[in-house]
């Protein structure tokens, strides 16, 4: 088994979850991460408004220390970046609007470690720690992600892509390979016990969808 290294970031996000999902795929690519990152977000409920974290699994420590470096580096120097501000205000408050500039609050965690503020910190280190658990944790970005599109069999989705299983609501004995899948090309898989899975639903014509539609949804929702 590939051992991940896992670096959380919290920026103290209260918007939807698709913007959640932009904020985490725009921090990929500003830090440099390439297509081998497992990155999730991850509900907090601790601290003075629930909001949502972020969580990036890299197969080489080496990638995950710099990403650290990068993140404590920017919180030192106060400059957020293009996107490192997002969902904090200048002031600290949780739940600001995306914010850009010097001044924009964050928390990073990694190995044990913390920076930034407390509440930031914090809810870094939630995020790293249920992925690093892979007790929790809903991926965005994954390897066969950007493949997972259209409609697929079931077999199929699992072959090319990190899912592990699909969970059917209200069928215990899940689904079999040949049954066919309406991904609406927004396809989000959660860690449970160890496992990648895809919770669907029953949907016309005998398919299959993901429970999960692609629409906002409010960060406080559990996910």
């Amino acid at each position: 088994m590939t051992e991940w290294y896992v670096v959380g970031v919290d920026t103290g996000h209260t918007g939807a979850l698709r913007e959640a999902d932009h904020l985490l795929r725009a921090l990929a690519v500003e830090l440099g991460l390439h297509d081998d990152v497992l990155g999730c977000t991850h509900h907090v409920r601790d601290g003075r408004r629930p909001h949502t974290a972020l969580s990036f699994a890299l197969p080489s420590e080496r990638a995950a220390r710099t990403a650290w470096l990068r993140l404590t580096t920017r919180i030192e120097s106060g400059e957020s970046g293009t996107v490192l501000g997002a969902g904090a205000g200048e002031d600290g408050r949780v739940g600001a609007g995306a914010v850009t500039g010097p001044g924009a609050l964050l928390g990073v965690a990694f190995d044990g470690e913390r920076h930034g503020p407390d509440e930031f910190a914090a809810g870094a280190a939630h995020a790293a720690a249920e992925h690093t658990a892979r007790t929790g944790g809903r991926a965005v970005l994954y390897p066969g992600a950007d493949a997972v599109t259209g409609v697929m069999t079931v077999g199929r989705l699992l072959d090319i892509s990190a899912v592990d299983r699909i969970a059917v609501l209200g069928s215990p004995e899940g689904a079999s390979p040949e049954r066919q899948l309406v991904t609406r090309d927004h396809v989000r898989p959660e860690w449970r016990d160890g496992h990648l899975v895809l919770t669907a639903m029953p949907a016309a014509g005998g398919t299959l969808v993901p429970f999960e539609v692609p629409d906002p949804t409010p960060c406080c929702a559990d996910h």
